[in-house]
Order: C-alpha cells, then sequence, then structure tokens
C-alpha cells in the first residue's frame, strides 16, 4: 500500500525524536488520550521491509494514551482528526526497543507506519476525586504501583475488593494488562493518596461487560490507595 506517495505532506514537525508528517489533516473533533480510536496501518522498516498491515484486514482498534500500544502511537497519533493520514517514523525506544519484536523487528529498529484513522469514539473521561493527598512524585506509565483498592458498580454494589479477607495489595506495572479508565484514574496519584474514580463503560469492560461479574454498559468506581510507587 502506498497511502500518501502522490500526495505533497500538509505539515512535518517532530515530538522529541518522534518524526510526524501530516498527509491528510481530516476533520471533527481531534483523538485524545481515552478515545477509541479505529485506524488502518502499514507499518515498515526504515529499508522498506513491511512487517505488518491491517489493510485487507479489520480495522485495529484501541483506547488511546493508555499503554495498549507502543509509546510512538500514543504519542503520534494524538491530534489526528477522522480521515487523516499520518507518517510516523518512531525510534527503537518508542518503539520495541532493545528486544525488538519476534523475527519480523530486530533489536534497536526504527519502525516506520502510514496510518489512517477510520472512526473515533469519545466515551467521557474518567472522574477523579481525591479523598487523601500522597506525596512525591506522580505515578506515571511504566512505574510499578502497589495499591489496594475497592470496586462498585454506581448503586454501591461491591463487585472486588482487595481489602476482603485473604486478599492481599495488589501490584502492577502501569499501562499493561489493566482496564484504560483504571490506568488514566491511578496516572498522576502519588504515594499515600486514596482516591475515588468513576470510570464509563467504554473505558472499562465495554458493551459487553465481563459477565458473570460485569453487566454490559457497566460504569464502574473505584476507591483506589496507593500503597508504594517505584519510578
Amino acid at each position: 500500500m502506498q497511502i500518501g506517495l502522490i500526495l505533497l505532506p500538509l505539515l512535518t514537525h517532530q515530538a522529541g525524536k518522534l518524526q510526524i508528517t501530516d498527509v491528510v489533516k481530516g476533520s471533527g473533533p481531534a483523538a485524545e488520550s481515552g478515545d477509541t480510536l479505529t485506524m488502518d496501518y502499514t507499518g515498515t522498516l526504515m529499508n522498506g521491509k513491511q512487517f505488518d498491515s491491517s489493510i485487507g484486514k479489520t480495522p485495529f482498534v484501541f483506547t488511546l494514551g493508555v499503554g495498549q500500544v507502543i509509546k510512538g502511537w500514543d504519542q503520534g497519533v494524538v491530534g489526528m482528526k477522522v480521515g487523516g493520514k499520518r507518517i510516523l517514523v518512531i525510534p527503537s525506544a518508542l518503539g520495541y526497543g532493545e528486544r525488538g519484536a519476534g523475527a519480523d523487528i530486530p533489536p534497536n529498529s526504527t519502525l516506520k507506519f502510514v496510518i489512517e484513522l477510520r472512526k473515533i469514539q469519545k466515551p467521557g473521561h474518567v472522574q477523579k476525586t481525591v479523598i487523601r493527598a500522597g506525596h512525591g512524585a506522580g505515578i506515571k506509565a511504566g512505574d510499578t504501583v502497589t495499591l489496594n483498592y475497592k470496586g462498585t458498580f454506581k448503586d454501591g454494589k461491591k463487585f472486588d475488593s482487595s481489602y476482603d479477607p485473604g486478599r492481599q495489595p495488589m501490584t502492577i506495572q502501569v499501562g499493561g494488562g489493566m482496564i484504560p479508565g483504571f490506568t488514566m484514574g491511578i496516572t498522576g496519584m502519588k504515594e499515600g493518596e486514596k482516591s475515588k474514580i468513576v470510570i464509563p463503560y467504554m473505558l472499562a469492560y465495554g458493551e459487553n461487560g465481563r459477565p458473570p461479574v460485569i453487566p454490559p454498559k457497566s460504569d464502574l468506581v473505584f476507591e483506589i490507595e496507593i500503597v508504594t510507587v517505584k519510578h
């Protein structure tokens, strides 16, 4: 696929070492953290060898800004609009780093993606209320965090808690494996902080829920207490 090769780039700028070229700007609201995006893409190494593409397959769907994709995507897709096309040149530090990815992406590879935004879903944002202030630097992606939590529905019915008998505080690495709204909610929290976060269903378990515990389209409420943070 050769998206944009017959078009003159509209704008080129750099975010650190990440190179972003807008080929077509698109229209409508801009993509921002927490949005669910539907995209087409083709990824190549800098020698032109293709390692992945969604073209002819199902478009790629992900939530922006919560660590579901490599850092170069989380940074490079921000601000795109529906119909927009971009070229991202992503240094290895914002891609797959020293390890690479399987047989197709060698260690320390700079990656080139041609991407097109098909759809934006703006589900609302996580609401946060600080119950007790913490101290130190705020939590960011990649930090290792130990925390206690209590999860309820909006009617107050509990569905999970680390405070239950026999349970222990949970240790996670921020940006991997959690529902997007949870990651967004704890980002910026500090050690010792206790906060209440309300997560809309599209940033939780979505339209299908997680039967039998989480019904479809369930907004979730968490009280979270940060025990330790390792930056």
